[in-house]
């Protein structure tokens, strides 16, 4: 599939089959945020792959939605920010490169036939609490993943001439 057919058919997706979703893909959608780049090539990532029900019910403290918690399968990307490079002005890249891993791994399962759809409207304190997350390790986003039982709702993007800029603003 071109690039740009990928980049147009991916989707949120709220509405998944019950059916598991195999290991295989998993970690091949694993495998496409391992392979992101990241500043300086720290890599500062790390992926948390909730499939067991009662793992994927310990969200519900931080993000209550029935339809993300019944998904098969939900992977949180969680950064460790001492790790990322930082620019010289003091902001830390770890926030950047976690999101481009989250990118490529939703557009990759969107290539396996799976839906996904990136979550970062969560209450942060009650996640870490719910998942015990180690100090210094941050939860950037995270995705429900499964087979999808919708489509997805068409693209609404503004056009490129209201958003591109040359040589000038």
């Amino acid at each position: 599939m071109r690039f740009l057919d990928l980049a147009a058919k991916r989707a949120s997706i709220r509405s998944y089959e019950p059916t598991p979703v195999p290991t295989e893909l998993v970690d091949q959608v694993l495998e496409a945020g391992r392979l992101a780049p990241s500043a300086c090539n720290r890599q500062p990532w790390h992926f948390l792959v909730l499939t067991e029900a009662e793992s994927r019910k310990r969200l519900a403290e931080a993000y209550s939605k029935d339809w993300c918690l019944n998904a098969p399968v939900i992977i949180l990307v969680c950064v460790e920010t001492a790790k990322a490079w930082t620019r010289r002005d003091g902001v830390n890249y770890a926030w950047v490169d976690g999101a481009i891993a989250m990118d490529h791994m939703t557009l990759c399962a969107t290539d396996l036939g799976l839906g996904t759809c990136w979550i970062g409207a969560f209450q942060n304190d009650k996640l870490r609490e719910a998942l015990q997350l180690p100090q210094g390790i941050e939860v950037v986003a995270f995705t429900p993943m499964g087979f999808p039982k919708e489509a997805g709702a068409p693209k609404n993007r503004v056009p490129l001439e209201l958003i591109v800029h040359r040589e000038r603003w």
